[in-house]
């Protein structure tokens, strides 16, 4: 196919993107950790057959689609850090181009490259979102836009869309890709409600055939692993059960107040790539405050569309269907994430439940391009001119905010890399020591693992030296087992202060190594004071 030249500058544009993200994956930044290093280790147990999990080691309610991506890749090149995010790069692409046609088909072709110039910048908050490996977000964008895509070509019946063979093949797709990505993420499910509404109207008078007959048995294929784990759930360990636990918190919720204030100010800039992940400046929180009026107007001029576009060709009056669906999308996720008691009392650590509205931003942006455009070409009044150049400003100030962003983020790569570094030094140093059991508290034990190759194996013990949050049991019986294990723990923390408290005098003389902030011991007696 030729390309237009806003398709041709969209490629070049996308091709930076994922350049961009490329380097950024082999130089392991963001920095890896060990929620990303359990996901690593399920992508190791699958590549060699030991292990075939539905949902992340210690919980039953995040899918586990990334570590079977990432098992074959592992199976063949080793565990890594790069190895394990190749193929989030790969899905990133994929989210580039599916956005890029979803808003051609919707809008307009200059907008969509707009739209790609966007997704294309990066600070740390949305890379992380997009390069580590912790479940959801990066496969379950490309397969919500890639139903809308279908949903908008079965209704348009155009070209192959007429074909009854491709119908049906789409159709199971979109079933498939829905079932998977609810058992990928559950955050997912206010855009696969809205989409599954658009490709029911789509399917509205074949529902009784074998379109709809595929659509049922394509989500039942891509839930199954969900529906069996949750059928042979104990009582109270079923995804709804732990689901319901954790949304209920503990303490007074907040007030709606903090809780808007959050999700506004802080999370939505920090998901569109507005903020550094230490938080928002005054100047960068204004486009938090402009998101709910930008949805409103987009929704105002979906519906306007939809009443123009009556009695109109199929692939008329789908756009503003689909251009509501996406706003419906945003707003219910926006909604269900300041529902919650955490976008007011750690809005910055989780601005990432919001990674999925990057789907919506075409939608979001259209009332202010549609402005600009309007001004620009000189067919409007003396209003329209004033809202087309406050348009104009606003589009100028989030490209330059998102760009000056990005940029800030490019210039602090040595501390991430300098704390992949020293994981690497740490694991270098205890498997010189000869150690192959140890104990560590959580954010070491499965990164170590996990740097390892499993030759050293890793239990989790809290401050006090008791059992902590020990994902995979495992490991925790095996180190249980070992006659003389090891520990490693942080310098000067309470599990360190702990242990030397109750080696006594004998601490110096059982310490083997002090590498990267960390002293590994070694005590001539397993110290297991839970015993």
């Amino acid at each position: 196919m030729r390309l237009d030249r806003p398709a041709l500058v969209a490629l070049l544009l996308g091709v930076a993107g994922v350049g961009y993200r490329l380097v950024l994956t082999l130089l392991t930044v963001p920095a890896a950790n060990s929620d990303e290093a359990t996901f690593g280790l399920a992508a190791l147990h699958i590549a060699a057959g030991r292990e075939h999990p539905v949902f992340l080691y210690g919980q039953h309610y995040m899918g586990m689609v990334e570590s079977y991506l990432a098992a074959p890749l592992v199976a063949l090149a080793g565990p890594s850090w790069p190895v394990l995010r190749l193929p989030l790069v790969a899905l990133y692409a994929v989210f580039l181009w599916l956005s890029h046609r979803l808003t051609r088909r919707l809008y307009r072709p200059w907008f969509a490259t707009f739209v790609v110039g966007l997704l294309v910048l990066g600070t740390e908050r949305v890379v992380r979102d997009q390069l580590t490996v912790v479940g959801g977000r990066p496969e379950g964008k490309p397969m919500v836009l890639a139903i809308l895509l279908v949903a908008v070509g079965l209704a348009g019946r155009r070209g192959r869309w007429r074909r009854p063979g491709w119908r049906r093949a789409a159709t199971g797709l979109a079933g498939v890709l829905a079932g998977a990505a609810f058992w990928s993420d559950w955050l997912l499910a206010p855009y696969l409600a809205v989409a599954g509404l658009l490709l029911l109207y789509a399917l509205r008078r074949e529902l009784w055939g074998w379109p709809g007959l595929l659509l049922v048995v394509g989500v039942a294929v891509g839930v199954a692993p969900l529906a069996w784990d949750n059928l042979v759930a104990p009582p109270g360990a079923d995804s709804l059960s732990v689901l319901r636990q954790l949304d209920a918190g503990t303490g007074p919720a907040p007030p709606w107040a903090d809780r808007v204030r959050g999700g506004l100010l802080a999370g939505v800039p920090l998901a569109t790539g507005l903020c550094p992940v230490t938080g928002c400046a005054r100047w960068q929180e204004w486009f938090g405050v402009l998101y709910p009026v930008l949805l409103v107007a987009a929704a105002g001029l979906a519906l306007v569309g939809h009443r123009r576009a009556a009695g109109r060709p199929a692939a008329v009056r789908v756009r503003p269907l689909a251009q509501l669906t996406l706003v419906a999308g945003a707003a219910l996720t926006l909604l269900s994430y300041v529902r919650s008691p955490l976008a007011a009392t750690d809005p910055l650590a989780n601005a990432r439940y919001l990674s999925v509205v990057q789907i919506s931003l075409p939608a979001v942006l259209w009332p202010l391009w549609l402005a600009a455009v309007a001004c620009w070409r000189g067919s409007v009044g003396m209003v329209g001119r004033l809202v087309g150049v406050g348009a104009t400003a606003v589009l100028a100030g989030l490209t330059t905010t998102a760009v000056v962003a990005t940029g800030l983020f490019l210039t602090s790569l040595d501390a991430p890399r300098a704390d992949q570094r020293r994981a690497r030094d740490l694991a270098d140093a205890v498997r010189r020591t000869g150690l192959r059991e140890v104990y560590g508290d959580y954010w070491t034990c499965n990164r170590l693992t996990f740097d390892t190759g499993e030759r050293v194996v890793c239990a989790v013990l809290d401050g006090r030296l008791t059992p902590g949050q020990n994902r995979y049991p495992p490991y925790w019986r095996r180190v249980e087992r070992a006659a003389l294990p090891g520990y490693v723990l942080p310098v000067g923390s309470p599990a360190e202060r702990r242990l030397r408290h109750l080696l006594g005098d004998g601490a110096d003389d059982a310490r083997l190594v002090e590498v990267a902030g960390y002293r590994v011991y070694r005590p001539p007696s397993a110290v297991r004071p839970w015993r």
